[in-house]
């Protein structure tokens, strides 16, 4: 006799099997879309930058010829010059005084704190042609003739801004009582900034000045509207040759900033986990 009963055991077996192991939620496919979405262009530029052709109508064949004309432009090198002059003095000196006026404003009090406080980070909300106009007009009431160095000072503005903020956010994250306990020991205020709080301000420092970096790099309005005669940085050089249309030389250019600029921030990333690593061990 045959059994027809029905095992459920089995059903459920055979409904497993039957049914897909992965799903995909909409979120993730959101997600993938807007990635996609964002990176398109970059993956474009990427492309092109490879092209044989001189116009990026087509594609008539993949060459690094691009990249070896790039680097023997020499008004691109000029450019690039500059600009990484203007960034490394800017960042430099905006991290000694963004520093020191981060810890300023949180570990001391005095008159007009509150005012201080809010007017220091303003150039982080004004638009960059404000502060292009406004520089512009300081310079030349006090007569102070345009050169790299006024761009120099006018991207301290905003440097200054940028570092304050990511030093005084990890400022917030601090113990307070290990400087005090520095002081009890017989330290003096200085070396308990130098020997205690300082290093552990060292990847907000970091992070905020190479946040600055690429900010003062990539600055085209501001450096525009303070550089003087025959200074040129490199925003300013490919700005003035894609009025004619894009080359794939700075195609080329895109592509190798965009990978410093991601270095960069990867880098960023990376000293900041530590720091917080270091943080809660």
């Amino acid at each position: 006799m045959e059994n027809t009963a029905d095992n459920p055991q089995e059903e459920i077996q055979a409904d497993m099997y039957l049914k897909p192991k992965f799903k995909v939620s909409w979120q993730v496919i959101f997600a993938v879309l807007m990635f996609f979405y964002m990176y398109l262009p970059i993956l474009v530029l990427t492309f092109y930058s490879f092209n044989k052709s001189r116009f990026s109508a087509g594609w008539e064949g993949f060459t690094l010829d691009w990249y070896v004309k790039l680097f023997s432009d020499t008004r691109i090198l000029v450019a690039l010059r500059n600009s990484l002059t203007v960034a490394v003095c800017a960042v430099a000196i905006s991290a000694v005084l963004g520093t020191l006026m981060a810890v300023g404003l949180a570990r001391y009090r005095f008159p007009g704190k509150s005012l201080y406080q809010g007017v220091s980070y303003l150039p982080i909300i004004i638009p960059d042609i404000a502060t292009a106009v406004a520089t512009l007009v300081f310079l030349a009431a006090l007569a102070i003739p345009l050169s790299l160095w006024t761009i120099v000072a006018a991207h301290i503005v905003f440097c200054l801004a940028y570092i304050a903020l990511a030093v005084s956010t990890r400022l917030a994250d601090l113990n307070p009582y290990l400087e005090e306990a520095a002081l009890d020991l017989g330290a003096t205020p200085v070396e308990a900034f130098i020997q205690v709080l300082l290093p552990q301000l060292i990847p907000g420092i970091v992070s905020g000045c190479l946040l600055s970096f690429v900010l003062s790099m990539d600055d085209f309005l501001i450096a525009s509207f303070t550089a003087g005669s025959g200074t040129t940085t490199l925003p300013m050089e490919i700005f003035s040759r894609i009025r004619t249309g894009v080359k794939p030389d700075i195609n080329a250019l895109s592509v190798l900033l965009i990978v410093g600029s991601g270095g960069l921030a990867f880098l960023a990333e990376y000293l900041r986990g530590r720091g917080e690593q270091k943080r809660t061990h």
